[in-house]
C-alpha cells in the first residue's frame, strides 16, 4: 500500500519536528513548509492527500491558505486539518465556517491528531 502524503504548514520548527516525526513513524510521507509561499511550491511539487495547516504564518494566514486551496480544482480531495494555537471561540467558529475538515488547538495529544488524520484519510488504526 502507497502511503499517503502529509504537508505539514508551520512556520516553528519546534512544531515542525516532532510532527515530522510523529507522522512519519506512523507511516506517513511527510513534506514541511514554514510558510505559504513554500505550502504552495511544496502543492505544485506532490499533490498531499492532507495538509496540517497552521493559521499564523508569516506570510498568508491559513485562512487565506485554506481559501486559495479550495479555489483550486487540482486541489480538490485534499484534506485540510487547522492545527493552530488560535482557540477563541471565534476562531473555531470561522475555520469551520470556510469549511475545513477538522479544527485541533496547540497544545494537541498526538493520540487526538492521529485519530482526526487517520479518520480523515479513511484509514483505520491498527
Amino acid at each position: 500500500m502507497q502511503s499517503k502524503t502529509v504537508l505539514i504548514v508551520d512556520d516553528e520548527l519546534s512544531i515542525l519536528v516532532p510532527l515530522q516525526f510523529l507522522m512519519e513513524q506512523n507511516g506517513f510521507h511527510v513534506v514541511l513548509a514554514q510558510s505559504g509561499r513554500d505550502a504552495f511550491e511544496a502543492l505544485e511539487k506532490s499533490k498531499p492527500d492532507l495538509i496540517l495547516l497552521d493559521i499564523m504564518l508569516p506570510d498568508l494566514d491559513g485562512y487565506e491558505i485554506f481559501q486559495m486551496i479550495r479555489a483550486n480544482p487540482a486541489w480538490d480531495g485534499i484534506k485540510v486539518i487547522f492545527l493552530t494555537a488560535k482557540n477563541r471561540d471565534g476562531d473555531v467558529a470561522k475555520g469551520l465556517n470556510l469549511g475545513v475538515d477538522a479544527y485541533i488547538t496547540k497544545p494537541f495529544s498526538n493520540a487526538e491528531l492521529l485519530a482526526a488524520v487517520n479518520d480523515l484519510l479513511g484509514l483505520t488504526a491498527e
